[in-house]
């Protein structure tokens, strides 16, 4: 079951969700959006390869925006640092956005219980297109749980992105057991 505006507020006061900063203006029905943060990166290399650590170069959004170029992945991140304690987030894309020609994630839309941090963004574009700091670029949704949580994501051990960065994180795939 989606958390209706009203049940976000519940689990804000009770700190079972917690988004730095907060604005009540960005509260929707049974949503809460959230903007594009200062900083974006790009692979280094031309060819990623899914064993190795691919090094990122990240870069600052200026002022006047940036224009994404479409064949090329960007790595983005929320300007809202987020934890959610006691329900599953999921982020999508708005619907403004998307009829801009943006995707803002190809897999990783779904969090986990436990997950506290900045959202990395996989931005890839149909068209060019000039983005903003700060514009609004997603909606977290949070759906209940049922049952109890044993393996919090914060709590796991071999958790990979437990480290707090407003910076968006590259793939950590190296790091997987395979």
């Amino acid at each position: 079951m989606i958390l209706t505006d009203q049940q976000i507020l519940a689990e804000i006061e009770k700190g079972t969700i917690v988004i730095e900063p907060y604005d009540r203006s960005c509260l929707g029905t049974n949503s809460y959006d959230v903007h594009l943060g200062p900083y974006l990166a790009t692979y280094r290399d031309a060819v990623l390869d899914a064993r190795k650590h691919n090094e990122i170069d990240h870069f600052e959004i200026p002022e006047e925006g940036f224009v994404l170029q479409p064949g090329k992945l960007y790595l983005g991140v929320t300007q809202e640092y987020t934890e959610t304690h006691a329900t599953v987030p999921f982020l999508e894309g708005k619907s403004s956005v998307g009829r801009l020609g943006i995707d803002i994630h190809a897999t990783a839309g779904k969090g986990d219980v436990g997950f506290c941090n900045y959202w990395t963004l996989e931005i890839s574009v149909s068209m060019p297109v000039r983005v903003y700091r700060h514009m609004p670029i997603g909606q977290l949704i949070y759906f209940t749980v049922q049952g109890d949580v044993n393996n919090y994501y914060n709590r796991k051990q071999n958790a990979k992105y437990n480290d707090r960065t407003d910076r968006p994180v590259e793939s950590m795939m190296w790091k997987n057991q395979w």
